[in-house]
């Protein structure tokens, strides 16, 4: 299973999901079934072109909280592309979109854009939220492609011990990883659990996102500010893709 669940979470599959009793709404409240979330999402994915090859989820143990991860074919070799997802229905974790990736090797994934539904559970939201859905998904095939080219960049640029370790300590700067995670990254670019090739920028993006497994899917904001780091460092702008003319 390549979904890390946050402290709490317990792994339930599609017909675990489907079984699940949604509160009843109030007069203010509507909760979203996680079910119909997934649904909306695997609709709008296979609408614009992307086929989801496997799916995965985890629900807190009341049930009210759900975070899953859908896997995306691909014909990347040493990656795939995964659309991560969020849902609660106590009004603690709003309905949360991300674009991703998830490295074969060593199953670390990170995301590169997150979309937030920042909308009351009203029967009216509950009705427009499919047509919000598609307008997220429709751009995700040049994501796909930037994403590509991103990771590229990074396998190209080499890294010398020294700039790793002005690099590790500018994500300790930033908030990305903690004094407790320093190390850990340290070692996974000097010791790589997994064979993340030379030492390049991709190699040490891989080990931070390592040591980040268990926070990736609850914070997801940590691995995008992970990728503007690296962006930096490579000259690369992520945008410069999407805002090209279509041919």
């Amino acid at each position: 299973m390549t979904l890390v669940l946050h402290a709490g979470a317990n792994p339930i599959d599609l017909d675990g999901l489907r079984a699940l009793q949604t509160p009843e709404p109030t007069a203010t409240h509507f909760p979203l079934a996680h079910f119909d979330l997934v649904n909306m999402v695997v609709y709008a994915l296979n609408y614009f072109g992307h086929e989801v090859v496997s799916q995965e989820f985890g629900v807190t143990p009341d049930g009210m909280k759900m975070y899953g991860q859908l896997t995306l074919k691909s014909d990347y070799g040493d990656y795939t592309d995964l659309v991560g997802l969020a849902n609660s229905n106590n009004k603690t974790v709003p309905v949360s979109l991300g674009f991703g990736s998830n490295c074969f090797v060593c199953d670390n994934s990170a995301f590169v854009a997150e979309t937030v539904v920042r909308r009351k559970h009203t029967a009216n939201s509950k009705r427009q939220l499919p047509g919000i859905i598609a307008e997220i998904i429709e751009p995700l095939k040049l994501q796909r492609q930037s994403q590509f080219k991103q990771f590229e960049a990074y396998k190209h640029t080499s890294l010398t011990d020294e700039q790793a370790d002005h690099i590790i300590m500018e994500m300790y700067r930033r908030g990305i990883i903690n004094t407790t995670r320093i190390p850990e990254v340290l070692d996974q670019w000097e010791n790589p659990t997994c064979d993340y090739g030379p030492k390049t920028v991709y190699r040490l993006f891989n080990g931070a996102t390592w040591s980040l497994k268990p926070k990736v899917m609850e914070q997801p904001r940590l691995t995008q500010e992970l990728h503007q780091l690296m962006d930096g460092l490579v000259e690369y702008d992520p945008n410069q893709l999407l805002l090209l003319p279509a041919n």
